[in-house]
């Protein structure tokens, strides 16, 4: 099986989730726990970057270096659309 068909199956996976329960037991079994810190901090410093908030800030709040701050904020804003689509839907909840 290649690469391809690997993430495939995990995004399948995923999309099988039924709340958010479920997916912290898949992610903590799948990721280690600094791996899910990690995560919910790039997603915080999205979010942040779209509310315009300085990365100085961001840095402060999250830990995260300017060098990954800057790389989020590429993505979110050059991006396959993926950190817009979720903040996009989350703000109309």
């Amino acid at each position: 099986m290649n690469q391809n068909q690997l993430t495939k199956n995990l995004y399948q996976a995923i999309l099988k989730l039924k709340n958010p329960e479920e997916a912290q037991a898949f992610f903590r079994d799948l990721l280690t726990a600094k791996e899910i810190t990690e995560m919910g901090k790039r997603f915080q410093a999205a979010k942040m970057l779209d509310s315009n908030i300085p990365y100085s800030i961001i840095e402060q709040q999250t830990g995260l270096s300017s060098t990954t701050i800057a790389r989020i904020s590429k993505w979110l804003n050059e991006g396959k659309g993926g950190y817009r689509l979720i903040i996009d839907r989350l703000h109309h909840l």
